[in-house]
């Protein structure tokens, strides 16, 4: 056995291999291709969801970002390429895998989608009657604490019509919770909000990154609430019909692509 066998580790060894291994991210897209019959939205995606990361998704109007959300949900077949999570497709899985797959997943759709017929808090228990077992007092009971985590303690009784659209969208972010997913999809979170209305949906995002440990991904138009919230964003350019950009908001806003950075900086772009 020569010396360098039997040398003690050095502390640069050591330190490496007391640094954890980087956690496996929760969702990734791969080679991805997104079209309408011929018409291409957007091609070849490729891009991971980490865990316990807010991941804004950007560009200009019609630039797919609502169909990329869409194509992550399992709402719309990829022309190409594959969404992952863990070492399941979504595209792919039969419809066992498929129901377990999207229980790990809460959506909010751009215009909250509560049912009108339906109380604020039947509405977030219905995911609680279609998706699990519970008796309907612990339904209810998890319902007014999901909306209690959103800041609406007294709207369960309420009928959707009676809540304003900030307060909408909040009931459409407890629903979502209600199956305690780990991951968040929110579409257009702050559309239609007042300012402060919208300052406070930031709040409550950042607060269930912090407090529950949930995965945000939030397509938005937003430049206020992305460098608010967004450990990284992600833009889809509507000219080249792919991501040029995935990084920190504020790294890109200064040394992103030319049009990243017009956007960011509310410039035409080129």
């Amino acid at each position: 056995m020569n010396a360098a066998s039997t040398a003690a580790p050095t502390a640069a060894s050591t330190a490496a291999a007391s640094i954890p291994a980087p956690a496996a991210p929760l969702v990734r897209v791969v080679g991805l291709t997104m079209a309408f019959g011929d018409e291409v939205v957007q091609r070849n995606l490729d891009f991971d969801i980490r865990r316990d990361e807010v991941l804004a998704i950007v560009g200009a109007s019609g630039c797919g970002k609502s169909t990329l959300l869409r194509h992550l949900i399992g709402l719309q077949e990829p022309a190409a390429g594959q969404v992952l999570y863990g070492d399941q497709d979504l595209h792919r899985a039969d419809d066992e895998t498929l129901a377990s797959l999207r229980r790990s997943f809460g959506v909010m759709f751009q215009a909250g989608a509560l049912w009108s017929s339906m109380t604020v808090g039947e509405n977030v228990m219905l995911p609680l009657r279609l998706f699990s077992h519970k008796p309907a007092a612990e339904r209810a009971r998890i319902a007014r604490w999901k909306l209690a985590l959103v800041g609406l303690e007294g709207a369960f009784e309420l009928e959707p019509a009676e809540l304003s659209g900030g307060m909408r969208k909040r009931a459409a972010i407890a629903r979502a919770l209600a199956l305690d997913p780990q991951l968040l999809y929110l579409d257009e979170p702050s559309s239609g909000l007042d300012p402060f209305s919208a300052a406070r949906l930031d709040g409550l995002i950042l607060n269930l990154r912090r407090n529950l440990g949930t995965t945000v991904v939030m397509v938005s138009h937003s430049i206020e609430s992305v460098f608010a919230v967004a450990d990284r964003l992600l833009y889809l350019d509507h000219v080249e019909k792919t991501m040029t950009a995935l990084d920190a908001p504020r790294v890109l806003a200064e040394t992103g692509p030319e049009r990243v950075r017009a956007f960011l900086h509310r410039r035409s772009q080129p």
